[in-house]
């Protein structure tokens, strides 16, 4: 009971101090390794030790991935590409399904790029898709937000997925936690659409007289704003691409060997390691850019990536150091056999990573504190195989989407640009969330007496 009662302290600590103190989760996560450390009675001169190894042999090899990844979506973004992606959506679907189209956009364009900024790199779109097909521009955002909130959570290369899956020892298999983190997002969008279509004839209720809303003669204005916008080909193959090789390098090694031992297997088990593929990808991206000087171009693109990807980088290198920390104490085994005595399996991240979520705000946060907390209490939770661990990224992305409401960015941008006012977002926005994420969470569970 005692090492419950620390370890339920520790994630207080953890709460508390990034939700009402605002300190930074990668100063928290450190500081809760080392109270976790002393107060599981870890020996004094190996705590220095157990911290820094789990902070380096997370970002080892994660680490890479996370910054590669970072650097391909801040060149999508700049380029124009989402809204190539966005044109393309359009033109196959056409406007009979206006949120399903939205929703649709927002899932692609959420791969390589933060919800956040996709939110506002799509939002005069969305904006005059909603005066063309004559559809509530609060249905058309809640669409495109949790299409967007989807993928975020659940598809690497997305940095909060592939630091969850490093931390869950699936580094070298993420082209199975690709494959099923699709059909989670997927199910998540479609909940987070249907509930959007509930607000197709709600209007915006806050009146802003110094700033009308976008119309279609402002996104073309947008879209001019970005020059010459790239072919679909050049918009879409940076990041789907090294998703296909991943996935390919993934069924290279599945037991029936249905590429041989030979050149074909060696070719793929190569290209399909994820710091590889998304080399590719990054190569494949040098296509957008623009100027006359492109190493220069290059070189600030990859500036900006840095800068957008070194706090999730420290972030889930504290989580390493935090679950590090975990691993070397008795808890695992003493929490794990109380749990599966109680039943709660594959819940039990999830709930988690929700409570964290709905204290602190942000979704990349939970899905590494949870991940790093969890790792250790895999066998006594029944998880502890190649698939369990993959359900267990699943439940942790359902949880970690599961409430985006006023302590989280995400909520002020789609607020913000769509003209909602805080209750009609917490009506509109906050429950979809909660939606996408009892919904997620749900197919998890069945997928878990599937395959489990």
């Amino acid at each position: 009971m005692l090492m419950i009662f620390i370890l339920v302290a520790v994630i207080g600590f953890i709460v508390l101090a990034t939700a009402k103190f605002k300190l930074h989760p990668f100063l928290t996560l450190i500081l809760a390794a080392f109270l976790a450390a002393f107060a599981y009675g870890l020996p004094a001169a190996d705590i220095a030790k157990t911290i820094s190894s789990g902070f380096g042999g997370i970002l080892g090899y994660i680490g890479l991935v996370i910054v590669l990844g970072t650097i391909i979506g801040i060149i999508l973004e700049k380029s124009g590409a989402a809204i190539t992606m966005a044109d393309v959506i359009i033109k196959v679907l056409g406007k009979r399904f206006p949120t399903l189209t939205m929703s649709i956009i927002g899932y692609l364009v959420s791969v390589p790029v933060f919800c956040d900024s996709g939110f506002v790199i799509l939002n005069s779109l969305k904006e005059s898709m909603a005066k063309r097909m004559a559809v509530s521009s609060v249905a058309m955002s809640v669409a495109l937000a949790t299409g967007l909130y989807a993928t975020h959570t659940f598809v690497p290369p997305t940095p909060g997925p592939i630091a969850a899956a490093g931390n869950l020892g699936l580094e070298s298999n993420l082209g199975l936690v690709i494959f099923i983190g699709v059909f989670v997002a997927a199910a998540a969008a479609i909940a987070g659409m249907l509930w959007a279509n509930r607000f197709a004839k709600v209007q915006p209720d806050v009146v802003d007289g110094s700033s009308a809303q976008p119309t279609e003669q402002d996104f073309a204005a947008m879209k001019a704003a970005y020059g010459t916008l790239p072919s679909p080909m050049k918009a879409f193959a940076p990041i789907f691409v090294p998703i296909i090789l991943i996935c390919f390098g993934s069924i290279a090694k599945f037991p029936s060997a249905p590429m041989g031992d030979g050149s074909l297997f060696e070719l793929f088990n190569f290209l399909g390691q994820p710091l590889n593929a998304l080399l590719v990808g990054l190569g494949l991206s040098l296509g957008l850019l623009k100027g006359e000087n492109k190493i220069a171009e290059f070189s600030e693109r990859i500036g900006q990536g840095l800068t957008a990807a070194a706090p999730i980088i420290l972030i889930t290198g504290a989580g390493g150091a935090f679950g590090a920390v975990l691993k070397a104490t008795p808890i695992g085994d003493y929490l794990g056999a109380t749990l599966s005595a109680l039943g709660v399996g594959i819940f039990m991240p999830f709930i988690v990573a929700a409570a964290l979520k709905s204290a602190q705000g942000s979704s990349t946060v939970a899905l590494v504190t949870t991940s790093a907390l969890v790792a250790p209490l895999l066998p006594e939770l029944g998880l502890d195989t190649e698939m369990g661990r993959v359900l267990t990224v699943m439940a942790i992305g359902a949880g970690a989407m599961t409430v985006s409401h006023a302590n989280d960015s995400f909520f002020w941008v789609v607020s913000q640009f769509s003209k909602m006012s805080v209750s009609l977002a917490y009506r509109a926005h906050t429950m979809a969330t909660l939606i996408q994420g009892v919904t997620a969470m749900t197919l998890v569970y069945i997928l878990s007496l599937i395959l489990l």
